[in-house]
């Protein structure tokens, strides 16, 4: 299928499926003979785990760094990305985990300090 009826399936756009095609999340799909992208089912089901990871907040990088697993993910849709064997994948999942948990306690700490600057009564003049 063009890459148009690809990307309606799959739930996004030609442009974000050209942009992961060049990040490395997507490899490049057949091409027919007038040097349209072709894509096939095994393709839109890549598409789907890769947004899919996405929308839990790994990063393009974080797909990219482990790539070359998301055929296990196609093959076991019930999966969990943080899968008990030792691996690239599992790496890349407590990465984000942690940056997240930063992120929090970051977020956090700013939201005490302001809510206490608030809470602060103004000195007499």
């Amino acid at each position: 299928m063009r890459i148009g009826d690809a990307a309606a399936a799959a739930g996004t756009t030609p442009r974000a499926l050209r942009f992961y095609e060049e990040r490395g999340l997507l490899p490049p799909p057949r091409r027919t003979a007038s040097d349209q992208r072709a894509y096939t089912e095994r393709d839109l089901a890549r598409i789907r785990v890769v947004r899919r990871l996405l929308s839990l907040g790994l990063t393009v990088a974080d797909v990219r760094a482990c790539a070359d697993r998301i055929d296990l993910l196609i093959a076991e849709p019930d999966r969990r990305c943080s899968a008990p064997e030792p691996g690239a994948a599992q790496g890349v999942v407590d990465q984000r985990i942690a940056a997240i948990d930063a992120e929090i306690a970051r977020l956090t700490a700013l939201r005490e300090s302001l809510a206490a600057q608030i809470a602060t009564p103004e000195p007499a003049a």
